[in-house]
């Protein structure tokens, strides 16, 4: 919730502004804990017009930029507090501006960085906020978040491979589906109008696509408005537990792309581990933070269920033994690295190996597609156009 509020500073100045809080108590709080008098907290406050976006979220790019600052910042000796506030005035994303800003004050108020970061879940992440605490503990905050910084570009780097090796057949695909139907409501029903009245036989294919054409024309409306009422049940699905389960299994068994989706998420499985377990943080608890951000409810269910067979004393090679998803050749390379004592660069191979893979993989999907989609989408659009022209040839012939 929003709040706005009227304080005086202890150099006795009036200031006002909003802040973001769970409840108007909290608020209060917060504001004395940055050493203000609070005058009135009222709930209600709004945005200024360059604040709102229309999708209230924060490019992986960014936060990436704002890691390396922070490390900068850190490195010459430049306050907490003050260090954010600067990134949080440098900052152009507005959401990213207010979480920055929000986490600046709270730190002035006595707060830890990773309790301050812990209250914008829209800007740092479980993970993130896991490993500011990991930095704070040992006392290597320039390292913490050059990790960070190093492993979040290698995260937007991976997916935006995969989203972009993705998009091009999606966009071929929806092209398809749109000059097909054209083709059906608009151009064969008035060439099929031709055919009909000549009253010469017609061959079975073009029967077929003139009956196509019929139903699309007649039951048009009927099929998009059932059409979006399913994409709406799909989507209530898609966002329960069941649903992102099912829907996350069905990916990987999609032949081609369910192994390219499994080197991401092994991939990005490895790099956690490796990133967390360098920072200090223990094994269980890096296991539990990775389960949570993996980004698929198939590897997250496994990792919850891994971290209990930990917890009663087995190595993390032989949790993940049980588990088909989890290659052998990844268990046997962990397990050599826990008996060697050298888990964490064991991890970091596995991960650049994992990367490689799926970097020849999508470069290889890329170079596929777009011949099979031109061959496709030229079949479908010449067999439609065949059906119903080569008739009228024939009967153009025959006089």
């Amino acid at each position: 919730m929003i709040f706005n509020y009227k304080v005086l500073t202890q150099e006795g100045k009036q200031e006002q502004g909003t802040i973001d809080a769970i409840s108007q108590d909290l608020a209060i709080t917060a504001l004395q804990r940055r050493g203000y008098v609070v005058v009135s907290v009222v709930e209600g406050g709004s945005k200024k017009w360059g604040d709102i976006v229309i999708f209230d979220s924060i490019p992986s790019k960014d936060i990436v930029m704002m890691s390396r600052q922070v490390s900068t910042l850190f490195e010459a000796q430049v306050s907490a507090s003050r260090a954010f506030s600067l990134l949080a005035e440098s900052s152009s994303n507005p959401t990213l501006r207010r979480s920055l800003s929000a986490v600046s004050q709270d730190i002035q108020g006595g707060m830890a960085i990773s309790d301050a970061m812990k209250k914008h879940p829209m800007a740092f992440s479980n993970f993130y906020v896991n490993m500011v605490r990991a930095g704070e503990e040992s006392g290597k905050f320039v390292e913490t978040f050059d990790y960070l910084a190093d492993y979040l570009e290698r995260e937007f780097e991976i997916k935006s491979k995969t989203q972009n090796a993705l998009i091009y057949p999606a966009f071929v695909i929806l092209t398809f589906i749109i000059v097909m139907v054209l083709m059906l409501v608009m151009v064969i029903p008035k060439l099929s109008q031709i055919l009909i009245e000549t009253g010469g036989e017609l061959p079975f294919y073009t029967k077929i696509v003139i009956w196509i054409s019929q139903i699309f024309v007649d039951y048009g409306l009927f099929m998009l408005i059932g059409l979006v009422i399913g994409g709406f049940f799909f989507w209530k699905f898609s966002r329960g537990e069941n649903g992102k389960y099912r829907i996350d299994q069905l990916k990987m068994q999609v032949p081609y792309l369910g192994d390219l989706f499994r080197k991401l998420y092994l991939s990005r499985i490895a790099d956690n581990l490796d990133t967390m377990l360098s920072a200090g943080i223990p094994v269980v608890r890096a296991m539990q933070i990775t389960g949570e951000v993996v980004d698929n409810q198939v590897y997250s269910t496994i990792m919850k269920e891994s971290v209990e067979s930990v917890k009663a004393g087995n190595p993390m090679s032989a949790a993940f033994e049980k588990h088909p998803e989890f290659p052998n050749i990844l268990v046997q390379m962990i397990r050599v690295g826990e008996e060697s004592g050298s888990v964490t660069t064991i991890l970091k191979t596995v991960a650049r190996f994992y990367k490689r893979e799926m970097e020849t993989a999508v470069d290889t999907l890329i170079g596929l597609i777009e011949p099979v989609m031109i061959i496709l989408l030229g079949l479908g659009v010449g067999f439609l156009l065949t059906s119903v022209l080569l008739p009228i040839y024939n009967i153009a012939s025959g006089f």
